[in-house]
């Protein structure tokens, strides 16, 4: 019996570790007038230093005005991006990449020309969870 309290003793500090958490951080829209380039979001940190690995990331992003036809969006670590579809929804993408890295949401619109009207995007919000 003293060796299974002893045990689970030592094993409680793995438990919580293996636990993680969760993050979430907002950052101002970009504006895109041009088809063809891309157009990059303020970068979005965890509010404080953490440790582990993104497992799975909800997003949320909200335009002024219509979306354009073709828009195409993806979210991108330091190291890595993947595409993401919908302006809400969850993604995988990213995970293995380090809990504490900054995030992006960086939009274009394929083609050539001007944009009318503008792709105004007013915010974009992240919820990561780790591990």
């Amino acid at each position: 019996m003293r060796f299974l309290w002893l045990a689970l003793a030592l094993l409680l500090p793995l438990a919580v570790q293996a636990a993680g958490g969760a993050w979430q951080g907002s950052a101002a829209g970009v504006a895109l007038s041009n088809r063809g380039v891309e157009a990059a979001s303020a970068p979005i940190s965890p509010p404080d230093p953490i440790s582990g690995v993104m497992t799975l990331i909800y997003w949320r992003f909200e335009l002024t005005g219509p979306q354009p036809a073709g828009l195409q969006v993806k979210l991108c670590s330091s190291t890595r991006c993947t595409s993401i579809e919908g302006a809400s929804g969850a993604t995988r993408g990213l995970t293995n990449v380090a809990a504490g890295d900054t995030l992006r949401f960086i939009y274009s619109v394929p083609g050539q020309g001007r944009l009318f009207p503008v792709l105004r995007v007013r915010s974009n919000q992240v919820m990561v969870n780790y591990q």
